[in-house]
């Protein structure tokens, strides 16, 4: 069995008195790629940001790399290896592609990372092409891209990824799913949030539905794939 690099216990996490997530638990092991799928206001996003410590959590636990995260700020948190790429990319517009990879490398803190430039400009040969461009220029699928490879610049353990086709053409979203694949073929450990349910299932080893801030199904990403309530509320008849 693999090792836990990430573990949730018992989550819960409040908005304004309104409850976010309401004793969630999860787990992903080194290696994997898991999916997180649910309906807008599931509390899908909110997960990923309580991991960040962008939000605070009310109660329970996060245990990245065997450490608990509690009381780190968002900037330490990164620079242990938990790399979020945000829903809406937040990519720096003003700046070039190229200058916005090298702010990814202020998450490094000293470690070392296999995803170097040369890495990056590989797996989106279109960053390479136009590294000097203005990001904020860019199509919304060079965008997406871009954020990507900016957060393999930070070099992650675990690659938090919020939505990563939303707003994308097909075309454009094969080829971001592809390079998720690709990287995790080669190692990176990956918890993907993603609406298009169908594309999450395909590329992922197990997967979680939140719904309203709790988690109603587990288990293997066949598995969710085949579950008829499933089917029914998020992959269509």
């Amino acid at each position: 069995m693999a090792n836990e690099k990430l573990s949730i216990t018992d989550l819960h996490v409040s908005y304004k008195g309104i409850k976010a997530l309401r004793g969630v638990s999860l787990t992903v092991e080194e290696g994997e790629m898991v999916a997180l799928i649910g309906s807008n206001g599931a509390g899908k996003s909110t997960l990923l940001n309580a991991l960040s410590n962008v939000v605070k959590r009310k109660s329970g636990e996060i245990v990245f790399n065997g450490a608990e995260t509690r009381g780190l700020n968002p900037h330490a948190v990164a620079r242990r290896g938990l790399l979020h790429v945000p829903e809406g990319r937040q990519i720096l517009g003003d700046m070039s592609v190229y200058e916005n990879l090298q702010v990814g490398q202020i998450a490094l803190g000293g470690r070392q990372t296999r995803y170097t430039l040369d890495h990056v400009y590989e797996l989106f040969p279109v960053l390479e092409e136009r590294r000097n461009q203005i990001a904020g220029t860019l199509s919304g699928g060079q965008q997406q891209m871009l954020a990507i490879g900016r957060a393999l610049m930070g070099g992650p353990e675990l690659l938090l990824l919020d939505e990563p086709s939303l707003g994308l053409s097909p075309l454009i979203t094969d080829q971001v799913f592809d390079a998720l694949k690709k990287l995790n073929a080669e190692g990176l450990t990956v918890l993907l949030v993603e609406q298009n349910a169908h594309r999450a299932l395909e590329i992922t080893r197990r997967a979680y539905v939140l719904e309203r801030g709790v988690i109603s199904h587990e288990g293997t990403s066949a598995e969710i794939a085949e579950n008829p309530s499933i089917i029914e509320s998020y992959l269509g008849a």
